[in-house]
């Protein structure tokens, strides 16, 4: 699929492809690079040690983008990965960020978070705050290890508790499973958050299944109808695309994608420019779209 095909606009039955306008940049997320430590099977991203679909960001893209979110009014920017952490100029471009507005880090919180700890623990004095969202993808030890390797479920916990103790914002993420209790699964997290010394409300955002990065997999087709049927107007203003953009570095020179989720799709590579890219109409044709259409997925954290 690409935007150049009819399939960008209509679904396989002729029918108008559903669509999100953008209308503001809140939020401009950052994509250091699917280069990571560890080799989970399932990363969305399929990120792994020395992998360089997506190449390490540097300052200099990284200065590009925040003088031209900051002209946009943006209100916030985030990084991930990969493990953003890999990325040699990581510390230094949060650096950066941070003199401008608040910033939120999604990480694993092993080793290469825990290296680089006493740099870290400096950006507590920034001007922004820094929030760091955690993977403990399960509250189960030794299913977290299970894809991520042993050990690895405490070294995130207790390094979640030293950066809540730094005085930074916490929260984590976690696998979604079908037809579970999702009320007492996150309820399940609470005597580990409390071993650490971590409040019991923290922020829990929860994945569904998003398959794996450039597969292809068979959804039900969001139509213009779908998006004005079953979606209220507040609920369509709450996909991604209608607020954030992401930057991703491929082949050396960075593109401005739809969202988080969607950078292995060419018609998703909405330009140089973040100004551009705000014309540019979100066909929800990616089957990811999907999850966000029927499960309401999100990377972003309300405040």
């Amino acid at each position: 699929m690409n935007s150049t095909d009819d399939t960008w606009f209509t679904t396989s039955q002729n029918e108008p492809r559903g669509y999100i306008q953008p209308r503001l940049l809140d939020e401009l997320w950052f994509h250091t690079g699917t280069n990571c430590n560890l080799r989970c099977p399932f990363c969305f991203e399929g990120a792994r040690p020395g992998d360089n679909r997506i190449e390490f960001l540097t300052l200099a893209d990284a200065r590009c983008f925040i003088d031209e979110a900051l002209e946009l009014g943006v209100k916030k920017f985030s990084f991930t990965g990969g493990e953003p952490f890999v990325n040699p100029q990581f510390v230094t471009i949060l650096e950066t960020a941070l003199e401008h507005r608040p910033c939120l880090v999604l990480t694993n919180a092993t080793e290469p978070l825990m290296n680089r700890m006493a740099k870290v623990v400096g950006l507590a004095n920034k001007p922004n705050p820094l929030k760091f969202r955690v993977s403990l993808d399960h509250p189960d030890p030794a299913r977290h290890d299970a894809a991520r390797g042993t050990g690895n479920f405490n070294k995130a916990l207790d390094t979640l508790g030293r950066l809540h103790r730094a005085g930074f914002g916490v929260s984590i993420a976690r696998l979604m499973l079908p037809d579970e209790d999702s009320a007492v699964v996150d309820r399940s997290y609470v005597p580990f958050f409390r071993s650490v010394g971590v409040p019991d409300d923290i922020t829990i955002i929860k994945f569904p299944e998003f398959h794996l990065s450039g597969s292809s997999h068979q959804v039900p087709e969001i139509t213009e109808t779908c998006m004005s049927h079953y979606l209220s107007a507040e609920q369509r203003a709450a996909f991604m695309c209608h607020f954030s953009k992401m930057i991703v570095r491929k082949n050396g020179q960075c593109g401005v994608y739809a969202c988080t989720l969607v950078d292995d799709v060419q018609g998703y590579d909405l330009g140089p420019t973040l100004k551009a890219a705000m014309d540019r109409r979100v066909m929800l044709g990616h089957h990811r779209c999907y999850s966000c259409f029927a499960c309401g997925a999100s990377c972003s954290e309300n405040e």
